[in-house]
């Protein structure tokens, strides 16, 4: 699976400097998962966070998500089948989400590109596992919030997520699920 972005950053150099923290209710975070019959989608939530932008340029990002809130939104799906599969998620098989309750993205180097395109490149975390992550995004800055879109991918088997994966087990036929998992990031943190 390819990690889709199309992704630009609009910046303010007038904007100055400063610490902002995320905004829970506005910010949202929608993953998808792959397999060889199909996909499920759904979404996660934000737990806490925040940003500083300095002399109008982001800095740092530090976003902690809460891994008991997955939630499936696949239409064609019974609200059973549904729960049997967040289930399964949250499991040691997947996320292990009792042991490992949150997850984190900390994103410390903002590279600007052409046409006002930045590379993001940050440590993601899953069940206490660190591995860096790059990816293009969307900056939005203005005197009073910060908006970041993004989409990205991550490859769950470096983050010890075994089940179903081709990279620890042959053979798995119609069961193999892709070991890309994408993320379609929204993380709005204001003052």
């Amino acid at each position: 699976m390819m990690m889709f972005a199309a992704l630009s950053v609009i910046s303010f150099a007038h904007i100055g400097t400063g610490r902002m923290n995320v905004d829970i209710s506005s910010s949202t975070i929608q993953w998808t998962g792959n397999k060889v019959t199909g996909s499920h989608t759904g979404m996660i939530t934000v737990k806490a966070g925040s940003v500083s932008v300095e002399n109008g340029e982001l800095k740092h990002a530090d976003v902690t998500v809460d891994m008991n809130s997955m939630t499936c939104t696949d239409a064609d799906m019974s609200d059973e089948y549904k729960q049997k599969l967040i289930g399964h998620l949250k499991s040691p098989d997947f996320f292990g989400t009792a042991e490992h309750a949150t997850s984190n993205f900390v994103l410390t180097k903002f590279t600007k590109g052409k046409d006002g395109m930045y590379d993001v490149t940050g440590v993601l975390t899953i069940k206490g596992i660190k591995n860096e992550v790059n990816f293009p995004a969307r900056v939005q800055i203005s005197e009073k919030s910060v908006t970041v879109d993004a989409d990205m991918t991550f490859d769950r088997s470096k983050y010890d997520i075994r089940y179903g994966s081709g990279s620890f087990f042959d053979g798995l036929g119609d069961n193999l699920i892709y070991d890309d998992v994408e993320l379609k990031l929204h993380v709005v943190a204001s003052i």
